[in-house]
């Protein structure tokens, strides 16, 4: 029987994700819009993102965060173009995202003294082959894949080279431990689901010490210029962005920053997701024509909720069409590289109940696509 309830808000897409609950343009702030963002509004505005991100994450004393162009992408490009090439390089990755960042240290950047250490999707690599004293790249949370890492135990607190993290499906979501990161990056349009296009950069002390004291042999474009004759260029972790941003994009991240507060910051924030999770692990324990693409709990995502279907690859599609046709999900195909199934987001802009009113639907058109 199809079922009568549908979720409120059907888009449980892994990015652009959905916006918080009871999202409404009117709620924006748009007096900065139409003017120029180096205007001392548009400064201030710009510099409320920043300090909010870092106050909310509550990142440790001396870490800084600046706002750049091209999304995650952009933001991690800047840091391996800018930081790389000092150290060997070891780069772990179980997922397409992270299998990007190592072609480019090894197909753009050409680093010679650089490893890549891969897991199968729905596996880690070997974390115990980092080196700590080369440079590491990794994601925190598989956005293609469903898996996260455990924990942070791996990387040394006696490190020598930097630790660089793709964060951008995890923070806000996941209890990221800064104390083992150097250099982070996530994009609006994930976990708070914000619009796209702008990247956010953090940086700690020892990230901030090798820019100043350490130039790549290759050319850095503009877009990419962290430092200037020598010393970072403090602004841009001000407020002062290195291109123009979209200050209607910029009041939209406020929007869902002021929204993580309102909730409780970001344990609530945590927590909301996690909670999420529960309702999709007691679903899967519950049926056997449904499984996490990860392998253990502990390293299944919170947010990219991945799976695996006792259904051929014609079979999902029909799945998701059957869905997307009800209105009842969209985009939660799985992504193009990794194996066919189904991908739920889960953060905390999605609502438990829309979840709930999901899985009978998952059912139905599960048994209407395999019968």
């Amino acid at each position: 029987m199809k079922p009568n309830t549908k979720p409120a808000n059907p888009n449980f897409s892994s990015g652009p994700c959905t916006k918080r609950p009871g999202y409404s343009l009117a709620a924006l702030n748009t007096d900065s819009l139409g003017r120029s963002h180096r205007s001392s509004l548009g400064k201030e505005r710009l510099e409320k993102a920043i300090t909010e991100t870092a106050r909310l994450l509550n990142l440790p004393d001396g870490y800084k965060v600046g706002i750049v162009p091209g999304s995650d992408t952009g933001a991690m490009e800047m840091a391996m173009w800018s930081l790389l090439g000092q150290r060997p390089v070891d780069v772990f990755a179980w997922e397409s995202f992270g299998s990007g960042w190592g072609t480019d240290v090894a197909k753009q950047l050409k680093l010679e003294n650089a490893r890549t250490f891969t897991g199968a999707y729905g596996e880690l690599p070997d974390f115990s082959q980092a080196n700590p004293d080369n440079d590491t790249i990794f994601t925190w949370n598989g956005t293609t894949s469903g898996v996260k890492v455990e924990n942070a135990d791996w990387i040394s607190d006696e490190r020598t080279g930097l630790t660089i993290c793709d964060a951008t499906s995890a923070v806000f979501a996941m209890e990221l431990d800064w104390k083992k990161i150097d250099v982070a990056t996530f994009s609006w349009q994930k976990v708070l689901g914000g619009e796209g296009a702008h990247g956010m950069l953090i940086l700690g002390p020892r990230a901030v010490e090798r820019l100043e004291s350490y130039t790549p042999a290759w050319p850095i474009p503009k877009v990419f210029s962290l430092t200037s004759k020598g010393k970072l260029i403090d602004g841009i972790f001000k407020g002062a962005t290195i291109n123009t941003p979209s200050m209607l994009c910029v009041e939209d991240y406020l929007d869902a920053l002021n929204w993580v507060d309102e909730i409780g910051g970001l344990s609530a924030a945590v927590a909301k997701s996690e909670a999420n999770l529960k309702v999709l692990t007691d679903f899967v324990a519950e049926n056997d024509w449904i499984d996490f693409l990860a392998k253990t709990p502990e390293t299944t995502s919170n947010t990219s909720v991945c799976f695996v279907l006792k259904a051929d690859e014609d079979q999902v599609k029909t799945i998701i069409k059957l869905l997307d046709n009800e209105a009842v999900a969209f985009d939660i195909g799985a992504y193009r590289d990794a194996p066919a199934g189904l991908r739920i987001w889960c953060g905390a802009t999605v609502e438990q109940a829309d979840l709930v009113a999901l899985l009978p639907w998952l059912t139905w058109a599960y048994q209407q696509a395999t019968a």
